[in-house]
């Protein structure tokens, strides 16, 4: 019987004793264990998603997939640039859990290697969490209405599964609507209808 490698220990990052930019933050690379975002230049730490979590991303994505317009593409789980911060100050950075941007952009991801910024991301969908309540309702609402996002989902996975819709209204941030449960259907910005109970199965 072959011997299976014992798990080295996790990478320690070496992170600079100051506040990062988007820069200085991307070139740390990933992390072993969770993720992590940055929010005006402090690294915050994050653990895995559950499995729950990812799988409903997951589904989401493959309704997804059958309705998005040509020039449409999802993508799960990679950072975004919010773009709240001059070059070279400290930074803003997040990691939705899916977004959908244009196809030249997730092109352009793939072929430098880079991040998302905020001005090719049409859709950004978090799915809320036990512990990202607040988060998700409240400070990635403001941060991604400030990045110009034009449409934020949020997705509450507590039963009954619901949907809140958000979308930039000028100068006041995001309009949102009421949570829908069953069925989100909606015109814009394409049309789309998701049977959110399915997200759970």
């Amino acid at each position: 019987m072959i011997a299976l490698p014992k798990p080295g220990p996790a990478r320690q990052w070496e992170i600079p004793d100051h506040l990062l930019t988007i820069e200085e933050y991307a070139a740390l690379g990933e992390t072993d264990s969770g993720f992590t975002e940055l929010v005006e230049g402090r690294i915050v730490m994050s653990p895995s998603p559950s499995r729950k979590h990812n799988k409903a991303a997951w589904l989401l994505g493959r309704q997804l997939e059958s309705q998005l317009p040509a020039e449409l593409d999802f993508t799960p789980d990679l950072d975004v640039d919010l773009g709240l911060a001059p070059r070279g100050k400290p930074g803003f950075s997040r990691r939705p859990d899916l977004v959908i941007t244009y196809r030249e952009a997730s092109a352009r991801v793939d072929d430098e290697g880079d991040m998302y910024r905020a001005a090719e991301v049409v859709v950004v969908v978090e799915f809320v969490s036990p512990g990202s309540k607040r988060t998700d309702y409240q400070v990635k609402h403001d941060e991604y209405a400030d990045a110009g996002i034009p449409h934020y989902w949020i997705i509450d996975m507590s039963e009954p599964i619901s949907l809140v819709a958000c979308h930039q209204a000028g100068e006041f941030g995001y309009m949102d609507a009421a949570a829908v449960t069953g069925t989100f259907t909606t015109d814009v910005p394409f049309p789309v209808k998701i049977d959110l109970n399915a997200l759970l199965t």
